[in-house]
C-alpha cells in the first residue's frame, strides 16, 4: 500500500476510534488534536479514582473527589509530564497510558508538594508549563502519604 493509502487508513481508523470514544463517553468531545491523550486519561481516572469528572473544559481542575477536593489531570502516553507555572492544583493525578490501555500512576497527591518541589528547581518555563518531571513526579509520590490520595475505586 501507497504512503497515502496507508495514510488514509490509519486517519480512518482514528476517527472511528474517536467516534467509538464519544459514543461510549458523551461527556468528553475526543478532538483529535492536543486535547485527545487528555480527555482518553480524565475518562480513564474517572474509572479508577473515586472523582467525578467536571463537565466540558474548566480552568485548572478537570474532577472532584467524592471528598470535594479538586483534581488536576495529567495523562501521557510517552515519558512527559508537566505542571503549570501559574497555578497551583489542590491535586494532581498523573498517570502514564499504555497502548493497551492500562496505566501507571505517576503521582497522586496534593500540588503544593509539587509545588514545593519545583521552587527549588529550574526557573519557570515560557510556555507556563514546567516539564521533564516523570522522576521526580515518581518519588515524590512515594512520600504522598494514603489520606492525601485520590482513592480508587
Amino acid at each position: 500500500m501507497e504512503a497515502q493509502g496507508k495514510l488514509q487508513a490509519a486517519l480512518d481508523a482514528l476517527f472511528q476510534s474517536v467516534a467509538m470514544l464519544r459514543e461510549a463517553f458523551p461527556e468528553k468531545p475526543f478532538t483529535p488534536d492536543g486535547r485527545l491523550v487528555g480527555d482518553i486519561g480524565e475518562v480513564v481516572a474517572q474509572l479508577h479514582y473515586r472523582l467525578t469528572l467536571n463537565p466540558g473544559l474548566t480552568k485548572h481542575h478537570d474532577a472532584v473527589a467524592e471528598d470535594g477536593r479538586l483534581v488536576q489531570i495529567k495523562t501521557t502516553f510517552s515519558n512527559h509530564l508537566t505542571f503549570p507555572t501559574k497555578h497551583v492544583p489542590e491535586y494532581y493525578l498523573g498517570i502514564k497510558m499504555f497502548v493497551d490501555g492500562s496505566y501507571e500512576e505517576i503521582y497522586n497527591g496534593p500540588g503544593q508538594l509539587i509545588a514545593a518541589e519545583l521552587s527549588r528547581r529550574a526557573k519557570a518555563t515560557q510556555n507556563g508549563l514546567h516539564g521533564n518531571l516523570m522522576g521526580q513526579l515518581r518519588r515524590l509520590n512515594s512520600t504522598v502519604p494514603t489520606e492525601q490520595r485520590i482513592p480508587l475505586r
